[in-house]
């Protein structure tokens, strides 16, 4: 007899801070494969779930861009499930005619092959003009120098095609050469997530529909020693195909309680790094006083610890323990006395 009700689990890895998981291609899926097994569901976003051409969808999964994510864990947006999304692609124009032609065969290939519901694409009438910064700590950012051709774009797809959710495509300039070496080598910041965060942040921020980034990208020369967590990167033209799927079955964002939405009370777990406590969505989860899980493995280039926030944090070695504690939580177990080790 089934009489609990369903577990829900958020798991955060905040793009562009260089996550030793989470911090490539969408090299944290196999954690979202397992953490997924031991809940009912898992919200997470499309840094965690995007591996350029590769993807992993679950039921159990839901797709939820980064600024939503904020806005639901404060109880501001909540989330609709649906059965599909009708998706509409921005296109950059400053992408050069191949590599344009490259991504519409994405959107066709998408659409014969997956069936996913691809109601139309445009392009910007000015080139999006996205420069690549990078901060002291080592995090990565960006700019847009026209985030009103953007806007213009998506509102033309809302128009024309009644879009319900929308992916971007901008040409991103060239790294420098170190930099990318040291992404590929999987030592390094990836030096594109922080502006691709930016983008999406605006479009969800102004029109309030799911959204996600893709980069627009020249092929990178074969070497054969990349880091396998990068390699994601390394085996097409475009990493659309991710977000298309994502995007796909992704939740709605709602203001209003309807029936079958999803709101930051039903949260019953936060699984976060232990350095990168500081995003606005673990802090809100904190003062609702949520169990936050902080995952000590996944070291990354910030040093916001639960201890510095006065966050009463469960502290964990790695995520196959956070997977465990989840575990026993749903369980009704306390996880302290799971094995000796942890007994209080």
């Amino acid at each position: 007899m089934v009489n609990q009700r369903p577990y829900t689990a958020a798991l955060v890895i905040p793009t562009g801070i260089g996550a030793a998981v989470g911090g490539y291609a969408g090299d944290a899926l196999p954690v979202v494969r397992a953490l997924a097994e031991v809940v009912d569901c898992l919200i997470t976003h499309p840094n965690v779930l995007n591996g350029a051409m590769l993807y992993w969808p679950s039921e159990r999964v839901w797709y939820v861009e980064g600024y939503a994510l904020d806005q639901f864990a404060a109880g501001v947006w909540g989330l609709q499930p649906v059965h599909d999304q009708r998706i509409g692609v921005v296109l950059d124009s400053g992408i050069e005619p191949d590599l344009q032609l490259r991504h519409q065969q994405v959107m066709q290939a998408a659409q014969a092959t997956l069936g996913l519901p691809i109601a139309g694409w445009v392009q910007t009438d000015t080139p999006l003009g996205v420069t690549l910064q990078k901060a002291t700590s080592g995090a990565t950012w960006g700019t847009i120098a026209q985030p009103d051709s953007l806007l213009r774009a998506v509102g033309t797809l809302k128009e024309r095609y009644r879009v319900t959710a929308v992916a971007v495509v901008a040409r991103f300039p060239e790294v420098e050469a170190a930099q990318l070496q040291d992404y590929r080598q999987g030592r390094g910041v990836d030096p594109l997530a922080g502006a691709e965060a930016i983008i999406s942040h605006l479009v969800v921020r102004t029109f309030q529909l799911p959204c996600a980034h893709a980069p627009a990208v020249r092929p990178l020369p074969l070497d054969p020693t990349v880091d396998p967590r990068a390699a994601a990167e390394e085996l097409g033209y475009t990493f659309l195909p991710s977000v298309l799927v994502g995007l796909s079955r992704a939740p709605s964002y709602v203001t209003q309680r309807t029936a079958g939405s999803l709101w930051t009370d039903a949260v019953d777990a936060v699984v976060v790094p232990a350095t990168a406590c500081g995003g606005a969505a673990v802090l809100h989860w904190a003062a609702q006083g949520k169990r936050v899980i902080a995952v000590s493995e996944n070291v990354s280039r910030m040093a916001v610890s639960p201890e510095a926030l006065d966050i009463p944090a469960i502290q964990v070695a790695s995520y196959l323990e956070a997977i465990g504690v989840v575990a026993a939580h749903k369980a009704g177990v306390d996880w302290r006395w799971c094995g000796r080790r942890y007994a209080p």
